[in-house]
């Protein structure tokens, strides 16, 4: 298995200088989203004292050049910090700051989603929108070979791996363990974790989570599990198919609800916006993941557990549907609809904003309604 250089390095010695007091100084790590719209860049400040609230941190800036952001003729870009966590790895007083990102000209950045959810978030507050994302990964190592995978072959096919238990089922436990607790550390809402039916994928989820908190715990998370395989020397891969053939894809479903769906007869509220949904299908598609839908073209085949791409469908307990309820919902007539369309790379941002948008504002046709106010 290729490990990363850096991971062979004496962590001892590192130790050393991690355990040296660092007076009443902070380090802030600067988190955002990079023009990829996939990837997640970090850099750190020095803070006189610990900041509060999001409202104790300063704006700062970086070169968008080197982030597929901008030109280098005019590549200083604003940080906007909109959400403060934990340090797991510095740990108290330091923190994770995440932040929004702005042009030169102070206008959004083209992958600067949360702008935009953000809005359409405030107006639904009434509703009380909760989320819960099953964000599914695969380990790999820096070879992009999965991680305890045969070098030169394949392992046995799939059936004893989901939530499976033992070194010749469960590849990269030590990973999922150390992302938990820190995820924990941090203040991440994260629900649970299992392993995946793919050899080296897991999954862990993150909810229930009201509003725009949905997106930021999502993608601190996701910026948390690249840190800490990092420190493993693997890396962590949410490409929806990142093993062609007879094996599972990576999705990320999104499990919904409005008030009045989590209340007495609250299924016809759920039957309503399935109907909804099932009337911007295409729409839908071409959110849910980076590339418009072509990633998850790979993935929603209509096998492994998915729906075909091209139709719309929805059921009780169904996990080829692209909408399942869950049957614990059907029996009690009250709860939540699962998406199942999302890919494991989406952006949680434009997966929960596009959610409200058809089911609560009621939008049809292929384009986002512009709210001016």
């Amino acid at each position: 298995m290729a490990l990363s250089a850096s991971s062979k390095l004496c962590k001892d010695v590192k130790k050393t200088y991690m355990e040296l007091p660092q007076g009443d100084k902070v380090q802030a790590m600067y988190i955002w989203i990079d023009g990829t719209g996939e990837g997640v860049r970090c850099k750190t400040r020095t803070l006189d004292s610990e900041p509060k609230s999001v409202e104790d941190l300063p704006e700062w800036n970086f070169d968008g050049s080197s982030t597929y952001q901008s030109e280098g003729s005019n590549s200083d870009m604003f940080l906007i910090p909109v959400a403060m966590f934990r340090d797991p790895f510095r740990k108290d007083p330091n923190k994770l700051v995440l932040c929004e990102v702005l042009k030169y000209n102070r206008k959004i950045a083209e992958t600067n989603l949360r702008k935009t959810c953000k809005q359409i978030m405030d107006m639904v507050t009434d509703e009380h929108p909760w989320f819960g994302m099953e964000q599914e990964y695969t380990l790999l190592g820096v070879d992009g070979h999965p991680f305890g995978w045969p070098s030169n072959g394949f392992p046995g096919p799939q059936g004893p791996y989901y939530c499976g238990v033992g070194a010749d089922k469960a590849y990269g436990r030590d990973v999922v363990e150390a992302h938990y607790r820190a995820c924990l550390y941090a203040g991440v809402k994260i629900a649970g974790t299992n392993a995946e039916v793919m050899p080296a994928q897991w999954e862990y989820q993150v909810g229930p989570c009201e509003g725009i908190d949905m997106g930021d715990h999502l993608w601190i998370s996701r910026f948390i599990l690249h840190r800490v395989c990092e420190d493993f020397g693997i890396i962590v891969s949410f490409d929806p198919k990142p093993i062609t053939g007879n094996w599972n894809g990576a999705g990320c479903h999104t499990n919904y609800s409005t008030k009045k769906m989590r209340e007495d007869g609250g299924l016809k509220y759920i039957e309503d916006a399935i109907d909804c949904l099932s009337k911007r299908h295409c729409y839908h598609i071409r959110i849910y993941d980076p590339k418009g839908g072509s990633d998850n073209a790979r993935r929603l085949t209509g096998h492994h557990e998915t729906s075909d791409i091209h139709s719309f469908s929805a059921g009780v307990a169904n996990r080829s549907a692209s909408i399942r309820i869950p049957r614990q919902v059907g029996q009690d007539q009250k709860g939540y609809l699962e998406d199942r369309r999302p890919s494991a790379n989406c952006d949680p941002y434009a997966v929960t904003e596009a959610l409200i948008r058809t089911t609560i504002l009621k939008e049809t046709g292929d384009e986002p309604v512009d709210y001016k106010n």
